[in-house]
């Protein structure tokens, strides 16, 4: 079924429409346009919640940021760390872009940590780091793993693929041998904040792989909080966006 009809028709069904699309994989030049989530909203009647697409998660952003300003309140001016993990296979850029601007958005000093090759979209960092200066943040991108965590507010672990190598499995495996030690340990929790700093992830987790277990069932850990707020976050999404068709 072509996507316009689709469209239309679960509009007749529904008072919203909520649509996930993953990259197919193929070539980042078209994906990275995100044609699947965006033609679903021009073409419906009705209001269209993106529930991750090939560049954005804004669900989770919207839960990552009320976990953060549940455990920190006042967030400005406090450190986030976006660090990449290791990973059996690419994962997408969606969730790790929208924790940054989630970060950003509270006016955060993001630090996003990556090895070489690693880098998110260029226009994503563009976006970050222009939403973090308006609110008072800041963006700083660094290969330098522990140095990044030393003292972080937040460390946020989360593995995605090489967009250099998107399309490419061989090449993009390749670039990934010798990186299992990125991994969130408690050893480097300790250091966050002075022992402090908030541990997340958006589930699931791949346990001793992205984040030690020891991290998961301590008590830096907010990684339940965060999939609770996921319900609380998207109800009051379906409020706000819902509030017209009632």
């Amino acid at each position: 079924e072509h996507i316009i009809e689709a469209a239309r028709v679960l509009s007749r069904y529904a008072d919203a429409l909520a649509v996930r699309s993953f990259p197919k994989g193929n070539d980042w030049a078209t994906e990275r346009l995100d044609p699947t989530i965006r033609n679903f909203a021009r073409f419906a009647e009705k209001p269209v919640i993106n529930l991750e697409s090939a560049r954005r998660h804004p669900c989770q952003g919207l839960a990552d940021a009320m976990t953060m300003r549940e455990h920190l309140g006042e967030t400005v001016g406090k450190r986030f760390v976006l660090m990449w993990a290791w990973h059996p296979k690419a994962l997408p850029t969606a969730v790790p872009a929208s924790a940054a601007i989630a970060a950003a958005h509270l006016g955060m000093e993001v630090t996003i940590v990556r090895p070489a090759g690693y880098d998110l979209d260029p226009d994503d960092y563009v976006a970050i780091e222009a939403l973090a200066g308006k609110r008072g943040g800041s963006l700083q991108i660094t290969d330098e793993l522990d140095g990044a965590i030393e003292g972080a507010h937040v460390v946020y672990p989360k593995s995605w693929g090489s967009l250099a190598h998107f399309g490419n499995p061989e090449a993009e495996r390749a670039g990934r041998e010798g990186k299992r030690d990125w991994r969130l340990t408690q050893a480097r929790m300790r250091t966050a904040a002075g022992g402090k700093g908030i541990a997340m992830h958006c589930l699931p987790v791949r346990r001793n792989v992205e984040m030690d277990g020891e991290v998961l069932d301590g008590p830096n850990s907010a990684v339940i909080d965060q999939a609770e707020n996921r319900l609380h976050a998207q109800r009051a999404l379906l409020l706000e966006v819902m509030r017209g068709e009632s």
